[in-house]
């Protein structure tokens, strides 16, 4: 060669010890919360049609779990809930006896180290499938942080050590943390769904939820986001900031990683990002028709999650991630 190259990037691509030392993201099993649906049934664990490959679970039948999500390192998970008895406005949802807190009692007694997460919404607890509270055809925001605060409550009290609420509704931080704190719930932390998109990646998640079609108005897009928008994501973030959020999340995850990137870069509180339903469902379709390598696509659409400034990523291939770590390791 007649040239000289005064840089050769390569040179540290040569060999796996090389990469390993200047790479600069790094994803571990700790870094994963794994979201598990919840039934009111006994003694049941059944696949989601949905979901390939996810269940939901009978409040007694969640130890087999646990101990699984437990040995791979998955120290968080976050519990959805749902309701026979949906009503117009979701007294099941602060029901102490619903299936959230039985959950949360028994696994708090049984697990102490293990982080709980809750989903705090009133859409799996409502006949109409919206987030809040409907009036006169519209979802109510103050008359729903009324019930999102009491629902906060009633996990708290069962054992919650995080209230994740995914509602949209203006305020809700403020008045969650407010009504925790003057409850004597002050060490509960908030984990706000700071950036959740009007997102079509939803799909598989309602059916596995099992939540009521949607009534009265036709979409939530007069709560959840334009996903045309990004510098809307920062204004909520401010004010989630302002009203006490001790984390941020973005909704879904993959494709809005600018806007977990601009959290990021405006923020020092932990970030959180949600690989939805039909991100995940898309990946493991596309693996099972022979178009994508599967175990390869997940390790690299979780990393580049982490790589845009996600601290924690809510994700169904939690346990099989984390199983491919550990061969990593």
């Amino acid at each position: 060669m007649a040239f000289h190259l005064p840089e050769r990037p390569r040179r540290l691509r040569q060999s796996p010890v090389h990469r390993a030392l200047h790479q600069e993201t790094q994803l571990r099993s700790s870094d994963l919360i794994y979201p598990m649906f919840l039934v009111e049934e006994q003694n049941l664990r059944e696949p989601i049609e949905s979901l390939p490959g996810q269940e939901r679970f009978s409040v007694d039948r969640l130890p087999e779990k646990i101990e699984e999500l437990l040995e791979l390192g998955i120290g968080c998970i976050n519990l959805f809930g749902s309701s026979s008895s949906k009503s117009p406005l979701a007294e099941a949802a602060t029901d102490p006896e619903g299936v959230v807190p039985r959950a949360l009692r028994m696994l708090k007694e049984r697990y102490p180290a293990l982080s709980l997460q809750t989903d705090i919404a009133l859409d799996p607890y409502t006949d109409h499938g919206h987030d809040g509270v409907m009036i006169n055809g519209q979802v109510d925001n103050d008359a729903t942080l009324d019930v999102l605060q009491r629902m906060a409550l009633c996990h708290a009290e069962a054992g919650a050590d995080w209230v994740a609420p995914s509602d949209m509704m203006d305020g809700r931080v403020g008045a969650i943390r407010h009504f925790l704190d003057i409850n004597g719930h002050s060490r509960v932390c908030i984990l706000s769904y700071t950036a959740k998109y009007a997102s079509c990646f939803y799909g598989p998640f309602r059916g596995a939820l099992e939540s009521a079609s949607l009534d009265g108005l036709g979409d939530k897009l007069t709560y959840q986001m334009d996903p045309a928008n990004r510098r809307e994501a920062l204004r909520e973030a401010r004010l989630d900031i302002a009203e006490g959020a001790d984390a941020l999340m973005v909704k879904p995850a993959g494709y809005y990683l600018d806007v977990l990137r601009d959290l990021r870069e405006m923020s020092d509180l932990p970030l959180a990002a949600y690989q939805v339903s039909g991100e995940y469902a898309m990946i493991v379709s596309a693996a099972a028709a022979g178009w994508l390598p599967r175990e390869a696509a997940i390790l690299e659409s979780l990393t580049a999650i982490k790589r845009a400034g996600a601290d924690m990523i809510l994700t169904y291939f939690a346990p099989e991630a984390a199983t491919l770590l550990s061969k990593d390791a």
